[in-house]
């Protein structure tokens, strides 16, 4: 879902301008993305959006897609290690020092399947809303890690 947001709001400044975040949230609305406001800003800062006096531009020059940060695909693979259930909650374990870089690209990912995370040094607690949530949301962070 973030993704579609993502390449929908780089659709929407490519083809017109955009003043301000509450236009962008309307236009977003209109194409079936209804986001708050706090989603919205985390969208703008992710996507390294800068404002002018004309609005919103996406960031410049060619290599500005290989300045972004690794998708959490790419985080769980290089520091996920196992996934363990205990009722609604999962039990993530990384490598050392690897939790708080796994838990943020969680939280910024937005799934509905998380409540929250509390991250350690190498486990991170993930709170789903219930059990079949905590299991779908098992079944895909054990795919990404591989």
């Amino acid at each position: 879902m973030k993704q579609q947001r993502h390449t929908v709001i780089r659709d929407l400044l490519v083809t017109a301008s955009v003043a301000n975040q509450d236009e962008l949230r309307q236009k977003l609305a209109g194409r079936g993305f209804h986001v708050t406001q706090a989603t919205l800003s985390r969208d703008i800062h992710e996507l390294r959006l800068s404002k002018g006096p004309a609005g919103y531009s996406l960031p410049g020059g060619e290599d500005a897609a290989d300045d972004a940060l690794p998708g959490i695909r790419d985080i769980l693979h290089s520091f996920g290690l196992e996934v363990r259930p205990a009722a609604n909650l999962l039990v993530l374990v990384t490598t050392t020092g690897g939790a708080q870089p796994v838990a943020a690209g969680i939280d910024y990912e937005d799934w509905p399947e998380v409540v929250g995370t509390i991250a350690g040094d190498d486990t991170i607690l993930i709170i789903c809303p219930d059990e079949q949530q905590a299991k779908t949301l098992k079944t895909r962070i054990e795919g990404y890690i591989g």
